[in-house]
C-alpha cells in the first residue's frame, strides 16, 4: 500500500482532505461562474472585462494581506479544527450573499449604484463582497491546511500528505471551474450555497489539533502583528527563499488567471465553456505536475527541481504567447463553442502550452510548502504559512494592480502574458537560492 493511499484510509487525514476539496471546489464554483457571467454577459468591451478580473483578484486576495498575522497566531495557538468548523460555518452566509447577486444579475436586475464616485450596481456589488468575504475565509484556512498535516502525520507522510492536499486542491477546482463554464449561472447560484453546507458537515469530523506551544495573547494590531509575523519568520534562510520564490509563483498565477476569461473572449474569440477549459487545463496541469514532484523527489524535501521546472514554466508562456499572436492575425469573426474552438488550427498546440505552464508550476511550488511546515518547529507552522500568506498576497496585489493598470491603459490583453515570463526568470533565481541555502542547511 503506497502512503497516499494509507493517508486516503484514515480518520487524521481524509476529512481534512475532503473539507479542502468542498472549499477549493465552493470558491472556484462561485469565483469562476461570477467572472465568466460579468464578463460574457454583462461588459462589452475588453479594457472593462479586463479591470473587472482584476478588481475581483483584487479583492479576494487582500484579506490574506490584511488578515494572515492574526489567522496565524488563531491557528498555533487555538483548536485547529474547531477554527475550520467555525470558519465553514461562515461560508455557508457568505455564499447565500454571493448566490443572491448571481441571481439578482441573472434576473437583469441593474439597481445602479455610485460607489466611490464610479457608476455598478446592487448584484455586482453583493458578489463582490461575497468574494472578498470568500477571501477572509480562505485567509483563516490557509494556515491551517499546511500546519496541521505535521500535527497528524508522522514525518515520513508529511511531503505525501501536502502533495495529496495540493493535487487534491487543484482536482477541486478543475471540478469547479468546469461546472462553472457549463451550467447555469441560477443553478451555480444555488449549488454554491448547498456546497457549503455539505462542507460544513464534512467538516466536524476533522480530529481535534490543540495547541502544541505555550497559548500567547493574540495581537490584534493588524500591522504591528504582520511585520513582526515577518521579521520573526524571515531569519530562516531556506523558508526565508522558499516564501519568496512561492509568491513570484502566485504572482504570476494571479496575472494569467485575470487574463484568461477576457483573452478567451477577445483574442481567440472562445465561449465562456472553452474560457472554463483554460482555467480547468490549467488546474489539471498544477495537479499532476504535484504528484510528479513527489514520485521524483521520493518523499525528500527538497527544491533541487525548483530552478528547472519554473525556467520550463517560463518557456511555455512564451510558447503560449507566440501561439496566441499566430491565432490572432487568423482571428474568428465569431464566438467558437467547444467543438467549432477544437477543430480551430492550432487549438491542441495551444491547449498544450496552457498545460506545459501548469505542470511545470505544480512541480515548483508543491516542495516549498513543504519547506514552510518542515523547517521550523511545529508550534510555529501555522504562523509560517501566516507569514507566507502576507507575503504572497502582497506580491499578488501587486501584480493585481499592474494587470489593472495595463487593461486601464488599452495595453492589448494578449501582450500582458509576456510579464508572467519575465517573472519566471525572478522565481528561477529565487529557486537557486533556496536550493543553495537548503545545501548549506545540510553541511551545518
Amino acid at each position: 500500500m503506497t502512503t497516499s493511499t494509507h493517508l486516503l484510509r484514515r480518520r487524521r487525514f481524509l476529512p481534512l482532505f475532503v473539507t479542502q476539496l468542498f472549499n477549493a471546489f465552493n470558491d472556484n464554483l462561485y469565483k469562476t461562474a461570477m467572472v465568466l457571467f460579468v464578463v460574457y454577459s454583462i461588459y462589452q468591451s475588453e479594457e472593462a472585462e479586463g479591470l473587472f478580473s482584476g478588481v475581483a483578484s483584487f479583492l479576494f486576495i487582500l484579506p490574506f494581506f490584511l488578515l494572515s498575522a492574526l489567522a496565524g497566531q488563531l491557528a498555533d495557538m487555538r483548536d485547529k479544527a474547531a477554527i475550520i468548523r467555525k470558519v465553514k460555518a461562515c461560508e455557508i452566509v457568505l455564499m447565500l450573499i454571493g448566490g443572491s447577486g448571481l441571481l439578482l444579475a441573472w434576473k437583469g436586475y441593474a439597481m445602479p449604484v455610485t460607489v466611490f464616485g464610479l457608476e455598478t450596481s446592487v448584484p455586482i456589488l453583493l458578489m463582490l463582497l461575497a468574494l472578498f468575504l470568500t477571501g477572509v475565509q480562505s485567509t483563516f484556512l490557509g494556515p491551517i491546511k499546511y500546519a496541521i498535516l505535521p500535527q497528524h502525520l508522522r514525518k515520513e507522510e508529511v511531503l505525501a500528505g501536502t502533495g495529496l492536499v495540493e493535487a487534491g486542491t487543484y482536482v477541486a477546482i478543475l471540478a469547479g471551474t468546469i461546472l462553472a463554464g457549463w451550467i447555469p449561472v441560477q443553478v451555480a447560484a444555488g449549488a454554491i450555497v448547498v456546497t457549503s453546507v455539505v462542507g460544513y458537515l464534512v467538516s466536524r469530523q476533522v480530529p481535534t489539533a490543540p495547541p502544541q506551544g505555550a497559548v500567547e495573547q493574540l495581537d490584534w494590531h493588524i500591522l504591528r502583528a504582520s511585520a513582526r509575523l515577518i521579521r520573526e519568520t524571515m531569519h530562516n534562510r531556506e523558508v526565508y527563499y522558499a516564501i519568496l520564490a512561492i509568491s513570484f509563483f502566485w504572482t504570476i498565477g494571479a496575472v494569467l488567471f485575470i487574463q484568461f476569461p477576457p483573452l478567451a473572449k477577445n483574442v481567440i474569440m472562445a465561449s465562456k465553456e472553452v474560457a472554463s477549459i483554460f482555467l480547468v487545463v490549467f488546474s489539471v496541469g498544477v495537479a499532476i505536475g504535484s504528484v510528479a514532484i513527489n514520485a521524483l523527489l521520493k518523499g525528500e524535501v527538497s527544491a533541487r527541481y525548483a530552478p528547472q521546472s519554473v525556467i520550463v514554466m517560463g518557456m511555455f508562456v512564451v510558447a503560449f504567447y507566440v501561439v496566441a499572436k499566430l491565432w490572432q492575425a487568423d482571428q474568428p469573426t465569431e464566438l467558437l463553442d467547444v467543438a467549432a474552438f477544437l477543430g480551430w488550427p492550432m487549438a491542441a498546440v495551444l491547449l498544450l502550452c496552457l498545460l506545459g505552464i501548469a505542470v511545470a508550476g505544480g512541480m515548483f511550488v508543491v516542495p516549498l510548502y513543504a519547506f514552510l511546515t518542515t523547517r521550523v518547529a511545529p508550534d510555529k507552522a501555522s504562523r509560517t504559512i501566516a507569514a507566507n500568506n502576507i507575503v504572497n498576497s502582497g506580491a499578488m496585489v501587486t501584480g493585481s494592480l499592474l494587470a489593472m493598470a495595463m487593461s486601464a491603459a488599452g495595453v492589448p490583453i494578449v501582450e500582458q502574458v509576456l510579464i508572467s515570463a519575465a517573472m519566471c526568470l525572478i522565481s528561477a533565481w529565487l529557486g537557486r537560492r533556496l536550493l543553495a541555502a537548503e545545501r548549506s542547511a545540510a553541511t551545518v
